[in-house]
């Protein structure tokens, strides 16, 4: 069976809350397209040639809800989306742009903000 754009990108961003997807360098360079670069609900900026170790980029547990998707072209989509992060009860609405390129959807860039 085929799975929509929308459940397609939304498995990708879900995969993308898993410890076992976020401590693996391989498995974040399959998904983040090259020149990635993050601004994070911190305000701190994350580029992935610079930042992402070995280690990867930290577990979290986060759940997520209202997923949308604006495609921008054939090839580029925007996902927009709500996270609750279960440690620090803070919500916070993010967007990512993903990318058509090499067979498969890659994101290029992230954005969280903090909902007060």
């Amino acid at each position: 069976m085929n799975k929509t754009l929308k459940e397609q990108l939304r498995h990708l961003e879900e995969n993308l809350l898993k410890p076992e997807t976020r401590s693996s360098k391989t498995e974040l360079t399959r998904i983040l397209g090259e020149g990635f670069f993050e601004i994070g609900s911190s305000g701190k900026i994350l580029y992935q040639d610079e930042e992402i170790s070995e280690e990867g980029i930290g577990v979290v547990k986060m759940t997520m809800d209202h997923f949308e998707v604006h495609p921008l072209s054939d090839e580029i989509v925007l996902t927009t989306y709500r996270i609750f992060n279960e440690e620090t009860q803070q919500h916070s609405l993010r967007s990512s742009i993903w990318k058509w390129a090499d067979e498969r959807w890659q994101m290029v860039f992230h954005q969280g903000t903090k909902v007060s």
